[in-house]
């Protein structure tokens, strides 16, 4: 912030830069002590009102904020100081619009102030007015040119309009003015050379990328993005030879990444999904020798599945699923379930399932006298009982997913009679029965799962949501709140402050069902405002990461950001949300309710004098317990929750405009989604 001391003694002008730096350092109380000071022997002196105004807006006085400010403005009304206090006020309370333009008249008083400069700077990357950012981000670079922020800004700004062979351009002239690099890798400046590499590869320059990659390359902290970066260059360029050599180099390192492995396999001419059967024989031979190189990689034993067919799938899945069953992998059906979009290969892993189980109750093994298909001889000895278990835990989810749910009951039960102490069981057993429909049952098994093992948040919150499911409100907020911060007067509201929105959408939906719209867009606008602080924290960032050049993750933090709102629970929450003020719309409240069809108009009469006097005993008896509730939390320190049936959404004066906020950022964010196109024309069908 700038220094002018305005027309004040040296003595108050020290004190001036003092309390300055109060802001700076954050030491409000003391910076605000500082300003009265002042203001005691100066009490118009228009900045110092400011910087007092400004002191009250940390320290949590909105209204002496901005009165303090104005006042100060008033009387200077040519002050920067005053201008740019006046903004950062307006950017506190998340008022752009009215921010840029104070900043805007601070600039035309004090033409290149820095500090005014940056602040500008960051709302306009905050609103994504990438122009005018270039344009502030060149100012200042050509006021401070040995700034190295101040050029990675514009480099930045040109990425983001589009034009990455300028931000290139912008990189390269600064890295011409180093004079001294790091000899060792600096951590700071090898992310800048990382980030000057990726825009050299956005510009489409692939060749151009793989040079300046391999002259940096001494200079890099990150080896892992750079061979990966090397690979993917080396695969693009379509030299085979050195990119097979890569990604071998890459899988010596990590066996486990897929990504690897099919850059392996396009590197050797075998990545396309349908492969011959010359092809096929090639790839399986490959996976063989990479078994045999990595023993321990799951990912080698696991991608045979997806290019094996016919009678070599049947005998790679035999021997897989033998070993993960033999191991019990809990995760073993999800594993797989993807080879299911192949019809043949989904029969085939039946038929050996069922094939296992058969043998295991027959012989206790998977052989059952049979060869099997690998060239190991049939066993002599028995399988562990845990074999049996988690083939029926297996077979249970496998019919699960073909909507058979008698038998996968069948399965599930069976599994729960040999080990009736394993939570996975109880937990399949109560998403098979909501997947057949029976809510109540599917809540039994998994409290029953919860019961097991009161130390597991999510099956307390696995729980919780069947609960909500099946609309048990009450207990559903008691099982959530075991896990919810003992010191919290109210409880249930920590879910709300740590940002659950499962449970506010979950929660949302029952009341929805239920026909409490109030508490249902209550739980909605709660998603709705999780969502704008996420775009909001941001802000944060935009200093933070030029300062500490975590610029490739800045860019994708920026372009995350924009494309938030079509994140699926901000469509589902949307979704319902609009459901509540479409009928809000069409059911107003005086509208006649279903019970009065065939009434006279002396029943009907009588009948709403009725359905006022119970809904005013009604509302009797709810402000008696909200303010019992109120008191106890009250004394505990806690903060009162003001409207908890959300009355203020149901007396909305115009629900098709409400409705209309929540699909804005879906129409521009999510316009593939022929949701976003229903939702818009019931509501503009209706306007």
């Amino acid at each position: 912030m700038s220094t002018n001391t305005r027309e004040l003694p040296q003595k108050e002008a020290n004190l001036f830069k003092q309390i300055l730096k109060c802001y700076e350092n954050k030491q409000y109380k003391k910076g605000f002590k500082g300003a009265e000071q002042i203001l005691k022997k100066f009490p118009d002196h228009g900045e110092t009102l400011a910087l007092k105004g400004l002191f009250y807006s940390h320290l949590d006085k909105k209204e002496e904020a901005y009165e303090c400010v104005k006042k100060g403005l008033r009387i200077d009304l040519k002050s920067a100081i005053c201008w740019h206090v006046y903004g950062l006020l307006h950017r506190a309370d998340k008022n752009y619009e009215e921010a840029m333009k104070c900043y805007a008249q601070a600039l035309r008083i004090d033409k290149e102030n820095i500090q005014i400069m940056r602040d500008y700077s960051l709302l306009q990357i905050h609103t994504r007015n990438f122009d005018a950012f270039a344009d502030t981000r060149h100012k200042l670079l050509s006021l401070r040119p040995q700034n190295r922020q101040f050029w990675i800004g514009l480099a930045i700004a040109y990425h983001m309009m589009g034009k990455p062979d300028f931000a290139i351009k912008v990189l390269a002239a600064y890295e011409d003015t180093l004079k001294d690099i790091p000899p060792r890798p600096d951590y700071e400046h090898s992310e800048m050379l990382l980030y000057h590499n990726s825009l050299i590869q956005e510009s489409g320059d692939i060749k151009g990328a793989l040079d300046h990659l391999e002259t940096i390359e001494k200079h890099l902290c990150d080896q892992k993005a750079s061979k990966e970066k090397r690979a993917q260059y080396l695969l693009s360029l379509d030299r085979r030879e050195e990119a097979e050599a890569a990604y071998r180099v890459l899988l010596s390192h990590n066996p486990d990444n897929f990504a690897y492995f099919d850059g392996l396999l396009k590197s050797i001419g075998l990545g396309a999904e349908q492969l011959s059967a010359e092809e096929q024989i090639k790839v399986l031979e490959l996976f063989r020798q990479l078994q045999e190189e990595y023993p321990r990689s799951n990912v080698a034993k696991r991608l045979p599945l997806r290019y094996a067919t016919g009678e070599a799938f049947e005998k790679i899945a035999d021997e897989y699923l033998r070993n993960m069953l033999r191991k019990g992998v809990p995760s073993l059906f999800v594993n797989i379930k993807t080879l299911y979009a192949d019809k043949e290969k989904e029969q085939a892993v039946e038929k050996l399932a069922l094939g296992y189980l058969a043998a295991l109750d027959k012989s206790k093994r998977f052989d059952n006298s049979d060869e099997p298909h690998t060239t190991d001889k049939p066993s002599t000895t028995d399988e562990p009982p845990t074999v049996l278990l988690w083939t029926l835990y297996f077979l249970a989810q496998h019919f699960d997913l073909q909507h058979k749910t008698d038998e996968a009951l069948s399965y599930i039960n069976r599994a729960i009679d040999h080990t009736p102490t394993l939570v996975e069981l109880f937990m399949t057993k109560g998403r098979i029965l909501k997947h057949g429909g029976d809510l109540t049952d599917a809540v039994i098994a998994l409290d029953e799962a919860r019961e097991l093992d009161l130390q597991d948040r999510f099956i307390n919150s696995k729980c919780t949501k069947y609960m909500l499911r099946a609309d048990q409100m009450v207990e559903a907020e008691k099982t959530v709140v075991m896990f919810a911060r003992v010191d919290l007067a109210d409880r249930l509201n920590d879910l709300v402050e740590m940002q659950g929105m499962w449970f506010s959408l979950e929660c949302g939906e029952s009341h929805l069902r239920q026909g409490q719209l109030g508490r249902a867009l209550k739980r909605f606008h709660q998603v709705e405002k999780h969502f704008n602080d996420f775009a909001e924290d941001q802000f944060d960032f935009h200093m933070y990461c030029l300062r500490k050049m975590t610029l490739r993750a800045y860019i994708s933090l920026l372009k995350l950001e924009d494309q938030l709102h079509s994140h699926s629970y901000f469509v589902r929450a949307t979704q319902n949300a609009v459901q509540c003020y479409l009928t809000l719309f069409d059911k107003p409240d005086g509208e006649e309710s279903p019970e009065m069809e065939g009434m006279t108009e002396a029943e009907k009469k009588k009948f709403r004098s009725k359905q006022r006097k119970a809904e005013l005993k009604a509302q009797k008896e709810a402000e008696e317990k909200k303010a019992q509730a109120a008191l106890e939390i009250a004394k505990k320190g806690g903060k009162v929750d003001e409207d908890p049936d959300g009355l203020k959404y149901i007396k909305a004066e115009d629900p098709l405009g409400e409705a209309l906020k929540f699909l804005k950022p879906l129409q521009e964010l999510a316009a593939e989604r022929i949701e976003t196109h229903l939702m818009g024309f019931e509501i503009y069908i209706r306007k």
